[in-house]
This record gives C-alpha cells, structure tokens and sequence, in this order.
C-alpha cells in the first residue's frame, strides 16, 4: 500500500489502473488499482494504490473443501426451494418468530431457513 499524490487537476482516482491482458504477446500478471477513501476520518491521506497480483488457478483442492462446496450448492438449492413452498412457509414462519428473541436466534428469515436447510442436509447426509 502507498499514499498517492496525483498531479495537479486530478482529485481521486478510483479503480484497475492496468490490468493483466488475457492475450497478446505480453502479458502482465500484475493489477494496478488505486482507491479514493470515501468514509469520514480525521486523516488527509485518502487516497491508496496497491499492486495486486493476478490470482493463480488451484489445482490441488481437498476433498473436505469439496464436500463444503457440495454441501453449500444443495442447501442453497434447498432454502430456494423451501422458501417458495407453500406448504411449509407458515410453519417457517412460526418457529423463525419462536427463535428469534433467543440467545443464538438467527435475526433473518433467510438466516433460519439456511440452518433449517443445513440441519436437513446435515442428517440425510452423515448418518
């Protein structure tokens, strides 16, 4: 990170610089971005550069990070689902309001039906 003085005229700068081309004869693998700090502070320097490098394809992913991915795609597909199913949105609804002022409570309909769904998958799938 380096604190940026731009030229006479130019305020703030915000966003890529250069950016890694996909194609041609040279290909940069590194990305320029600067950013123009927009939230109150006490401090004058707002304004930041980085040099990011272009993100390197993995090859080795482990099977519990796939069987993490695995289980977030269905329980996602479950809580869309579940969510639209007219045959369980009022009992959602009573145990999301039952829930929620406990200690623990997920706050959000959407955060109740994920643990629902989660709880689903979690039993259908570990034993």
């Amino acid at each position: 990170m380096a604190k940026v003085v731009y030229s006479a005229g130019i305020d703030h700068v915000s966003g890529a610089l250069s950016k890694p081309s996909k194609n041609g004869q040279h290909s940069c693998e590194k990305m320029l971005l600067a950013t123009h700090r927009v939230a109150p502070t006490e401090s004058n320097s707002c304004n930041r550069i980085y040099l990011r490098e272009a993100p390197k394809p993995r090859t080795n992913i482990s099977s519990k990070e796939l069987s993490a991915r695995t289980r977030f795609t269905e329980v996602a597909a479950l809580v869309k689902a579940r969510a639209k199913d007219l045959n369980k949105i009022s009992a959602d609804q009573a145990a999301f309001v039952a829930q929620k002022d406990l200690p623990g409570g997920k706050k959000t309909m959407r955060a109740y039906l994920w643990l629902a769904c989660g709880r689903e998958y979690d039993s259908a799938h570990q034993g």
